[in-house]
């Protein structure tokens, strides 16, 4: 479905710009025409990690004339794998900030927009007013509803990405013309049935895949040309290194968008909406949650426990702590390994953040392990202020 332009032409490129955008120029469908809206437009990444790393870059040097980013976070050296827009020297600076230094680097004659803070319902409305086009790079559902909630009811477009591991997504949500994300997604999954990236791990390269069918969609939409990914979604399977797109409907059933919306403003809580932790897992932890530092003193005062640590294989293998034994989530949620265990000991459970222990230590509880107990922080608190020799990931 072919749309027209988002954005009026610039006035003028100026004599630089011409000699810098001539790939483009050249090219019938862009022209001089095409390359002035890219110029007038304003642009909005959310998140400049592995997605928002090339499309930031990408969208710059493309000659966006306004790019904005939204980012709370700080550079980690975890991030560095693909998260390409920033360097070594940028540990622990603002993404915001790091990001920025790099779209200037790329193209001087972008306006660069930062907003060093966390997108929520209290200020997403006045961040995307400002601009025509969000970009979409977030990495949790709590973010992707709350960003899908607020273009429509603004009545903006966005291209949303997703990956992981060596899968990747992108479409076109725009209400006007197709449907929202909630058409694709009516619910969020079930807590914990979807790990993040940080959990399953992503192949580098797939965030530049991805970010450039983002970037080539934006492009498509500002200056009004080729068809955008409205009502498709594109599947990129890189194992496979093959490309599927399926047709998405808009739902006139859609609480947000349908022809009878019940939702006309934001959420109250996203992330209740969203439930990172199940209602039992919430109920489960309550008196049965333990430091790593009181882990620690019960190694120490050599207590009769197991320790049982619910994380995959292969993060098994890039760091563990002392004295645990693997045992995958899905094998406790699954009932499978509830025989292993044993009944006349206490069992404490961990993984990396305390998400995925306290979902297994809810399937403990209902199985009548009553004084299993799991670690806050997991791994991460482990490091952190156990034993800082570790490796981090």
């Amino acid at each position: 479905m072919s749309l027209p332009p988002l954005v009026e032409p610039a006035e003028s490129l100026s004599v630089d710009e011409i000699r810098r955008y001539s790939r483009h120029l050249i090219i019938p469908d862009v022209g001089v025409e095409g390359q002035k809206r890219l110029k007038n437009a304003k642009v909005l990444c959310v998140g400049a990690g592995g997605l928002g790393s090339p499309a930031l870059m990408y969208l710059a040097a493309a000659g966006v004339g306004t790019l904005g980013i939204v980012e709370f976070d700080t550079v980690d050296e975890s991030n560095l794998q693909r998260q390409i827009i920033h360097g070594q020297s940028d540990i622990g600076r603002p993404k915001a900030e790091s990001a920025a230094n790099s779209v200037r680097e790329i193209n001087p004659y972008v306006n660069v927009v930062i907003h060093n803070t966390a997108i929520d319902r209290d200020n997403v409305f006045e961040i995307f007013g400002q601009y025509d086009l969000i970009v979409d790079g977030t990495d949790n559902f709590a973010t992707r509803y709350l960003v899908n909630d607020a273009a429509v009811l603004l009545g903006k477009p966005y291209v949303w990405g997703s990956i992981y591991r060596f899968d990747g997504q992108a479409s076109v949500f725009w209400a006007e013309h197709g449907p929202c994300y909630r058409c694709l997604y009516p619910e969020p999954p079930p807590p914990g049935m979807v790990p993040s990236c940080a959990e399953g791990g992503v192949l580098g390269v797939l965030c530049a895949s991805i970010g450039s069918i983002q970037v080539t969609e934006a492009i498509k939409l500002l200056a009004g040309i080729g068809e955008p990914l409205v009502g498709s979604l594109m599947v990129y399977d890189a194992l496979e290194m093959s490309y599927r797109k399926i047709r998405v409907r808009k739902d006139p059933s859609c609480v947000l968008c349908g022809e009878n919306p019940s939702i006309t403003e934001l959420v109250e809580d996203y992330e209740a909406f969203c439930g990172a932790v199940s209602v039992e897992a919430q109920e489960a932890v309550v008196d049965s949650t333990i430091t790593a530092r009181e882990l620690k003193e019960m190694q120490d005062a050599d207590k009769d426990f197991l320790l049982v640590d619910v994380r995959e294989p292969a993060e098994f293998e890039i760091v563990r702590i002392p004295g645990s034994v693997l045992i995958p989530k899905g094998e406790i949620l699954s009932g499978e390994a509830l025989a292993k265990l044993p009944q006349d000991k206490q069992i404490v459970l961990h993984c990396k953040s305390g998400v995925r222990s306290a979902e297994a230590l809810a399937a403990l509880k209902a199985a009548g392990f009553k004084d299993a107990v799991h670690v806050q922080g997991g791994v991460l608190a482990w490091v952190k202020t156990v034993d800082p020799s570790l490796p981090s990931y």
